[in-house]
């Protein structure tokens, strides 16, 4: 492998689809003509990682000891950058970077980074766990990058924790979870929601199943962009929904 070229590590398992829906989108996304022309990818998708949200909101588990864990088995076994696709755990990146010897990147500024570009002075609303809007990690993001935005009622969470615990991450069939997901999304319109910031990794694999309801930013897919950069590749511009 050229020297330049960095072994990336993703610290997954929160949950397991999404783990997998980064990984796949990275493969998609990376400038490559064959197999050798991938980027070196170590995941470890630590199951045992405990409930990020309950953590947060209600003195769950504490989710860092195992969070470490992992970081330090991908640096162990010769990741050069990591990423963590699971966007209530960044509420735990700096305690993560600090000591860790290779650069960590974060998915809430691969997000916002890309709503500014992509849609200027127009209001995103973030959807994402109740965890992740308590601790305020997205509103401080996109408000550093100058970007408009809102949050969803409390009714509205209660609909987004549902379909992203009772959902996506109980493996239930996604078209149970698909007209909930729909009114949702048209509701939010409604009330002055230009586009929506996709601030929770099973909420893309819902979103893949209505992009005609978008538009999105999936961070998880501005995550993979931003991985694949990072370790030294070209990112394909193609076109992966949502």
């Amino acid at each position: 492998m050229n020297e330049e070229k960095k072994v990336l590590g993703i610290l997954g398992g929160m949950g397991p689809l999404a783990t997998v829906d980064l990984y796949k989108k990275i493969v998609l996304l990376t400038a490559a003509e064959n197999d050798n022309a991938h980027i070196h990818t170590l995941i470890d998708s630590d199951t045992d990682i405990a409930d990020r949200t309950a953590a947060i909101l209600s003195g769950g588990k504490d989710p860092l000891p195992e969070l470490l864990k992992a970081r330090d088995n991908l640096v162990r076994a010769g990741a050069e950058c990591l990423i963590m696709p699971c966007n209530t755990a960044h509420y735990f990146l700096e305690p993560l970077r600090e000591g860790c010897p290779v650069p960590f990147l974060s998915m809430l500024d691969a997000a916002a980074e890309a709503a500014a570009v992509k849609y200027p002075g127009k209001t995103g609303v973030i959807l994402a766990t109740r965890g992740t809007l308590a601790t305020g990690l997205y509103g401080r993001t996109l408000e550093k990058h100058g970007v408009p935005f809102f949050e969803p009622s409390e009714e509205e969470k209660d609909v987004l924790m549902h379909l992203i615990y009772d959902i996506v991450k109980a493996s239930r069939p996604l078209g149970e979870g698909i007209p909930l997901f729909r009114e949702l999304l048209r509701g939010l319109k409604k009330r002055g929601a230009d586009y929506f910031v996709l601030g929770c990794t099973e909420l893309p694999i819902l979103a893949m199943e209505v992009p005609q309801e978008g538009p999105f930013i999936d961070a998880t897919l501005e995550l993979a962009r931003a991985a694949i950069r990072a370790c030294g590749y070209a990112v394909e511009e193609r076109d992966v929904k949502p």
